[in-house]
């Protein structure tokens, strides 16, 4: 006999529950990954929408005048309404309308997700996000050139994401264990930049044809993605078990219903086949009756304990940490947004690059922010301190986009190693907060089991981290006009205070601290960063 080819036993040596938790992480993967494919496209369309179109101006002269018009830089380049001096403006409102309404609709959506199925409700978001993805698109093929109009796509668009991020990671929350969440979570959220790095070559490759379809497409991508997510998502491992469980009773039970009827009264019975082994009935009957017709009744079951109701939004802020984290990506995302939504164009106008150049040159941000992610997560797991490697990122974070301001103008080299860098400090903290740091809220021993609150606790970190997104953009805006190195100086802030949220919770509880010094040196709390730069023990 031949032997078993490794592969084929390498694939056999993992179970059925272990295949399905691998489909569910790959699964989810890509649900996100088109999320943030869509929200990309505005960000590389930015540098379309307003032209420098100086180079196509010539003198007239005798010879040109009379064969080519002269070139208007803004009626014949820029798209209007963003052609006037105020594009910047312009452009960041749109932002804002995005992630404003993202920021008010993901309070809800968390509390909404958890009293529906999950399946049905990312299925209806990412259905609905594709079509408004894809409006923005027409804009160009039926040359609408009104700002209320491309406000109000933004807006919706924003409210319907909201129900892509407490699904999948409530999904993904309820299928993986706190065992090895960091760099499990690492992994897995690695969709963020992907997702960027896929929009960005997407929009890139029609931006200069037809930014149109920059929109079109990938609005196709997450609408077919929420096609696949209602055919194949499997909520929480219970479905599976529920599911098998009722499939094999059914085809063990071996039960005729018969209806017999006496005066014109029809009642219902059971006929045991002669033979069948049942332990059950066995048990009530006894061997010797197995023949005999059996009447339904009624039966009401009770359960003991009652099922674990969702968690209010007030309760869920009482949970320790919660608000601390919350606060923390309020600015962490407040900065890594600001490079999702301005990097393209920041380099377009540094750099001197096309739209599409520029485009790909920006996706090197998202590729550090995969190797950030993925570092943060096995370094928490190995120091099981998840707010210090946070505090250590952030930390060295702020210099770091210093330095990237000053070395983007020593020419493309400088510009891609930082940033890398800058990728990796910035979104590894965010990554870090928004997956296994929700997750690890969202089952905190204070819940007493109720794995309901997941949805709501990821919903509130992530909500409040999107007003920072919102508020990011809209002062990127404002302040570009000013110079791009206001906006650097709004960056480096922005990484102090995130990090200085950590020591909220500590200054509330600092003479509380000093009492469980003297009586306990040894002293830690994964979720809370307490005084990090003052003691080295944490």
């Amino acid at each position: 006999m031949a032997p078993v080819p490794p592969g084929i036993r390498f694939l056999t040596s993992f179970n059925r529950d272990q295949w399905y938790r691998a489909f569910t992480f790959g699964l989810t993967f890509l649900l996100y990954t088109s999320f943030h494919l869509s929200r990309k496209p505005i960000s590389i369309v930015k540098s379309e929408l307003h032209k420098n179109c100086s180079h196509v101006m010539e003198a007239p002269t005798e010879s040109s005048s009379s064969q080519q018009p002269v070139l208007h830089p803004e009626l014949d380049c820029s798209w209007k309404p963003f052609d006037r001096n105020n594009y910047k403006q312009l452009l960041g409102a749109m932002d804002y309308s995005f992630l404003c309404a993202y920021a008010i609709g993901m309070y809800l959506s968390g509390i909404i997700g958890e009293r529906l199925p999950i399946r049905l409700y990312l299925t209806v978001g990412m259905l609905t996000s594709g079509l408004f993805t894809c409006l923005f698109g027409l804009g160009y093929i039926y040359d609408i050139h009104s700002l209320g109009f491309y406000i109000f796509v933004q807006v919706a668009n924003g409210l319907v994401q909201t129900t892509g991020w407490p699904s999948v990671v409530t999904c993904i929350g309820n299928w993986f264990g706190k065992g090895r969440r960091g760099l499990i979570m690492g992994l897995w959220n690695s969709h963020t930049s992907v997702g960027n790095i896929l929009g960005s070559l997407i929009a890139g490759y029609y931006v200069s044809s037809n930014w149109g379809l920059s929109f079109i497409v990938p609005g196709v991508i997450i609408a077919a993605m929420g096609v696949i997510c209602f055919l194949f998502l499997i909520e929480h491992p219970n479905d599976l078990r529920i599911a098998s469980t009722q499939s094999s009773a059914s085809s063990n039970q071996k039960l005729n219903k018969n209806w017999n009827g006496v005066n014109g009264h029809k009642d219902l019975y059971l006929q045991y086949k002669p033979g069948a082994k049942s332990w059950d009935t066995e048990l009530l009957l006894g061997q010797e009756s197995i023949g005999v017709c059996v009447p339904v009744q009624q039966v009401v079951v009770v359960k003991s304990e009652a099922e674990p109701s969702a968690i209010s939004f007030m309760g869920a802020l009482r949970i320790p940490g919660v608000v601390e984290f919350s606060l923390c990506l309020l600015f962490a995302k407040l900065v890594s947004y600001t490079f999702l939504f301005w990097l393209p164009l920041y380099i377009t106008k540094t750099a001197h690059l096309d739209a599409k150049k520029a485009g790909d040159l920006s996706t090197l941000f998202d590729v550090g922010g995969i190797v950030g992610g993925i570092l943060a997560g096995v370094l928490s797991d190995k120091l099981g301190k998840r707010a210090t490697t946070c505090a250590v990122m952030l930390l060295l974070a702020a210099p770091t986009l210093y330095g990237f301001s000053m070395m983007s103008q020593f020419g493309l080299g400088p510009t891609i190693g930082m940033l890398l860098v800058c990728g990796g400090l910035v979104n590894g903290p965010y990554a870090l907060i928004t997956t296994a740091v929700s997750a690890d809220l969202g089952t905190h021993k204070s819940l007493k089991g109720n794995a309901r609150a997941l949805s709501t606790v990821t919903a509130i970190i992530d909500g409040t981290g999107s007003v920072g997104a919102a508020v990011g953009p809209l002062l990127a805006g404002l302040l570009s006009a000013r110079g791009w190195d206001q906006v650097f100086y709004m960056l480096m802030t922005a990484d102090f205070l995130a990090l200085l949220s950590y020591n909220l919770r500590n200054r509330l509880k600092f003479q509380s601290f000093f009492s469980n010094l003297i009586l306990r040196p040894a002293f830690s709390n994964d979720l809370h960063f307490g005084l990090f730069l003052t003691h080295s023990w944490y």
